[in-house]
């Protein structure tokens, strides 16, 4: 019971990673879970299928303000306080080069991915100072630790994470606010079927099979071992670690 009596906000909540988080968790003890996600069908299925007595949800988009306040705010009336804040929402955009890419989509990605962190944040200090202090969990990627053409826009965004961490680190350690970035490699779920199909239309085996290659531990990762990860850094058990950048890549950036 790693996390008992802890209360957890899990941004991309109703997707693979959020999902597995959310349900290890529970399992951990949490006392409560808010999930937070755009698709409210989704999230109420989720909750549903958790535990609904210690699962709140709140439809929501990341990159506005007001959206943001509020998953906040409806996450302390349900529960009373937040502990860990685990920011994990994010989109892939489009495989495009750089100069084709379209505007609305480099603006989209950034807005979740960069904006998303920065506000979840911005609103989430405050309440886990007022908890004692806590754990934020950053979900990066392998794509911000390299290059990768006709990603351009994703790969920027994570690159742009580990500064948000680094500054967050700094500004939540005299409140006793831990922040860490986690960067997995591919993960078998839904945006790398939307990222394989991109690099090779109409045959996103073949791509996986390639992206394969380049994990030394020749697979991608799962929901869970990211969740694993997540579950560690949420718990006491990381209390020395913060402004950390953690690969969890089966190798690739080796």
């Amino acid at each position: 019971m790693r996390l008992e009596d802890r209360i957890a906000v899990i941004t991309g909540g109703a997707g693979g990673i959020g999902l597995a988080t959310a349900r290890r968790f529970l399992a951990e003890g949490a006392a409560g879970v808010h999930l937070v996600d755009l698709d409210a069908d989704a999230l109420e299925a989720a909750a549903a299928e958790l535990a609904p007595d210690r699962v709140g949800w709140t439809a929501a988009d990341v990159s506005r303000d007001a959206d943001v306040a509020r998953y906040t705010r409806e996450a302390v009336e349900r529960f009373g306080r937040i502990d860990i804040l685990f920011l994990n929402a994010g989109v892939e955009g489009i495989v495009q080069p750089m100069t084709d890419y379209p505007e609305a989509v480099y603006d989209q990605v950034m807005g979740v991915n960069v904006k998303g962190v920065w506000l979840g944040m911005k609103h989430g200090f405050p309440v886990l100072e007022k908890a004692g202090g806590g754990s934020v969990i950053i979900t990066s990627s392998v794509a911000g630790l390299m290059g990768t053409p006709n990603v351009s826009v994703y790969t920027t965004s994570k690159h742009a994470t580990i500064g948000l961490m680094r500054s967050g680190a700094l500004e939540g350690a005299p409140l006793g606010i831990r922040v860490n970035s986690i960067h997995p490699s591919p993960v078998d779920n839904r945006m790398m079927r939307s990222l394989e199909e991109g690099f090779a239309p109409g045959a996103a085996e073949e791509a996986k099979k390639t992206f394969e290659t380049r994990i030394p531990l020749g697979r991608y990762g799962t929901n869970e071992e990211m969740a694993d990860l997540a579950l560690f850094l949420a718990s006491d058990e990381s209390r020395f670690i913060t402004g950390a950048v953690i690969p969890i890549d089966g190798g690739m950036t080796v």
